[in-house]
């Protein structure tokens, strides 16, 4: 006789990563692959954060500071908010789970998109939430029908800006519209992990609204533009309010120290983010426009990928030269897929592919 698991969770599935490097490898007979399909800094992280953790590594055998004050006394300086403005998690993931576990209770609502991070919806779900859906117009959040969707039952609503998977923002003067009407008995969860890759000056700044709004959640994250995806480290603004109670119900020692460390020297190397920043942007604009030759179109994107869609299969093309990326199913396309932005080496390898491939379909 099984063990019955909870009811809920036949309506949910695990958060999907695709074939690994090693089934591919095995697959199409390719050694090496460039996987532009995560996210991940392609220019890697901080040497001042390598420096930092060679430092720590005496003391692994010590538990972790569980308040991370160092690291939230140097958060406190770059945004010159209160120290007691900040909780360091797992990941900015972590945060999302405390959150719903934390304010979430059976048949409450939660809004977000239809097309975004999938794990907000799913952490709704474990705790016996309503995900209500709204579609991306554009591939954007529309934030008029959101609003629209709040309801009394509504507890919390995502934004997430830049969006992930669509790499979209909304404008500022959208977004704090948005906040201003939003009812104060609903958190508002401003997941910005690419914060740091937004280079428009329609971008928001959000943490000056922190004092105005005491149901404002801005996460982010040091696993993007910082390099440090495989530590595991993120943060959360919010009011102190707010904090106290996911302090109740988030692990004594959820961040290990090596993770706190390398955080806080990578965050002090303001160069490396401004280079990495500089550098995306200018891949960004490269592959977006060499793409269009091919006919595949992107949304406009503020961040270390692109949401790209094309009418003709070229995914399984891509992976059979070596280049993995990300598929996304999005209606009226063939194919859509999300690609993280590599060196220009990597840019000029794809478009060499795609470019021996539309022309063998051309002769044919």
């Amino acid at each position: 006789m099984s063990i019955g698991a909870r009811t809920i969770l036949k309506q949910i599935q695990p958060y999907q990563l695709g074939q690994s490097l090693q089934e591919l490898q095995r697959k199409y007979g390719i050694p090496q692959f460039r996987k532009m399909s995560d996210n991940e800094n392609v220019y890697g992280a901080s040497p001042k954060a390598g420096e930092a953790l060679l430092r720590e590594s005496p003391f692994i055998h010590l538990y972790p500071d569980s308040s991370a004050s160092l690291l939230r006394e140097r958060l406190s300086e770059h945004y010159k908010l209160g120290q007691e403005h900040f909780l360091i998690s797992n990941g900015s993931e972590e945060l999302i789970r405390l959150l719903v576990r934390a304010y979430i209770y059976k048949h409450d609502e939660a809004v977000m998109a239809d097309l975004t991070f999938p794990r907000y919806k799913t952490n709704v779900l474990i705790e016996g939430g309503t995900a209500v859906e709204v579609p991306l117009t554009e591939g954007k959040h529309d934030l008029k029908y959101m609003l629209s969707a709040i309801t009394k039952h509504t507890k919390m609503v995502f934004i997430c800006n830049p969006n992930n998977p669509t790499g979209t923002i909304v404008s500022k003067e959208d977004l704090s519209a948005f906040i201003e009407q939003v009812p104060t008995h609903v958190l508002i969860v401003l997941d910005e992990a690419y914060y740091e890759y937004a280079s428009s000056e329609r971008y928001l700044e959000s943490q000056q609204l922190l004092s105005a709004f005491s149901n404002l959640v801005i996460l982010r994250t040091f696993s993007k533009i910082y390099g440090l995806a495989g530590l595991r480290c993120g943060y959360a603004m919010l009011s102190e309010e707010i904090a106290a109670q996911l302090h109740k119900v988030r692990d004594v020692f959820n961040v290990n120290s090596m993770a706190q460390t390398a955080a806080a020297a990578a965050l002090a190397d303001v160069e490396f983010v401004s280079s990495c920043r500089q550098k995306n942007k200018v891949e960004r604009d490269y592959l977006q426009e060499r793409l269009q030759q091919f006919g595949i179109k992107c949304f406009p994107s503020e961040t270390n990928f692109l949401f790209a869609f094309s009418q003709s299969p070229v995914i399984d093309l891509l992976a059979s030269k070596g280049i993995l990326v990300r598929q996304f199913s999005l209606r009226g396309y063939e194919e859509a897929f999300r690609i993280t932005l590599g060196t220009r080496e990597d840019h000029e390898y794809l478009i060499n592919v795609l470019n021996v491939h539309f022309q063998n379909r051309s002769v044919k």
